[in-house]
């Protein structure tokens, strides 16, 4: 699977919830106590929630600075090259809309998912 795939079909977050099910299951399965396999379940699920707030936290970060990155070089992009075609500047205005387009696709699924 390539970097694309992955973070279009959230493998984090698959990860993070299949791992989760994985030791669910593991857990219940086991010969335990139920109060201390209760409670087990608990400190590890609050343990996989923090893991996977960070995961999400550094993901919107690296989205982010990706996003600022993107809109300076094409500011600086813009201003060095005053004299191009019409029709370059009419690819760039396409591609930077179909970045955006990606970009709202992606804030619409990510607000979907709350």
């Amino acid at each position: 699977m390539g970097h694309k795939e992955c973070c279009e079909g959230g493998c984090m977050v698959k990860l993070v919830v299949g791992g989760l099910i994985g030791a669910g299951l593991a857990l219940l399965l086991a010969p335990q106590a139920g109060k201390k396999t209760r409670k087990y379940l608990a400190s590890l699920a609050e343990e996989m929630g923090g893991k996977a707030n960070e995961a999400v936290n550094e993901f919107a970060e690296t989205v982010s600075d990706f996003v600022d990155r993107a809109s300076d070089r094409a500011s600086d992009f813009l201003k060095e090259k005053e004299g191009l075609t019409k029709e370059s500047k009419k690819m760039l205005l396409a591609a930077l809309e179909k970045a955006q387009e990606k970009l709202e696709e992606q804030r619409k699924r990510l607000a979907d998912s709350i």
